[in-house]
């Protein structure tokens, strides 16, 4: 009996990876082979090490960190991510070091002939109407002279956006090829919330235009007849009143209500 309770036991081990204490994120993760590993980011990842969390295709990726707590969590490993981080950015060995999803440091002046700069590029080729995700952009070095003016210096500027237009992989990020994407379309019902004092008050309506997120988006109350002038804030979603200034700010503050 006791023989067959130390079996279970041994089998219990192996059928789930054993819990490890709680790991810290590395504070400057770096990777050698362009297959980003837990040990690449994590200073005890232990039999994990080798667990491959995604790749990096130019000098630097870029992860959501509730991805990176997923499978740190599914190979057994505890991160709290304590600092709030909301993107992790793991860049090639060697490199200058990146601080978050900023733009890393060029090495050569742009201003010399043959100069180089890093600018943020397309990891894959994007269809028009397509959301740009942490793994779709990468910092890559090209000739200065091709460098976009006035392009993104930080992956957060551009991550959740949505590709005017099809984007080649591989081609510098500019802003005119992206824009908030659409959460409300033309005669879509629309729930608009009147919000003002601590007090809100709701109406469905009938939008009478295309709205990204942030965006005016006139709805008609069909029952009256009356025209509301509000800000979309999610699909389906619109604000009105006091608060649909705050609205085209940040719609995010209001998308969850």
């Amino acid at each position: 009996m006791k023989r067959a309770l130390i079996l279970a036991a041994a089998l219990a081990a192996f059928a789930a990876p054993a819990l490890a204490g709680p790991v810290n994120l590395l504070s400057d993760p770096v990777d050698d082979d362009g297959r980003v590993t837990l040990g690449d980011l994590f200073d005890d990842a232990g039999v994990a090490a080798n667990v491959v969390v995604g790749q990096r295709a130019g000098a630097t990726a870029v992860f959501e960190a509730s991805q990176v707590q997923a499978a740190a969590r599914r190979a057994g490993l505890d991160w709290a991510n304590p600092q709030g981080l909301r993107r992790i950015v793991v860049r090639e060995g060697g490199a200058a070091p990146a601080d978050a999803s900023a733009r890393p440091a060029s090495a050569t002046v742009a201003s010399r002939p043959g100069a180089t700069v890093e600018v943020l590029t397309y990891a894959r080729s994007l269809a028009a109407g397509d959301i740009v995700q942490p793994s779709d952009v990468v910092w890559s070095t090209i000739q200065a002279h091709q460098a976009p003016a006035g392009g993104p210096q930080d992956a957060d500027q551009v991550v959740g956006l949505s590709a005017k237009r099809a984007l080649r992989a591989g081609a510098p990020v500019t802003s005119r090829d992206l824009a908030s994407p659409q959460v409300i379309a033309r005669n879509d019902m629309v729930e608009v919330a009147y919000i003002a004092g601590g007090v809100e008050l709701t109406v469905t309506g009938k939008a009478t235009r295309n709205a990204s997120a942030g965006e005016a988006v006139p709805v008609l109350n069909v029952q009256s007849g009356r025209t509301i002038d509000a800000v979309a804030v999610a699909p389906g979603r619109a604000v009105a009143g006091p608060a649909a200034q705050t609205a085209r700010a940040n719609p995010q503050q209001f998308a969850a209500r």
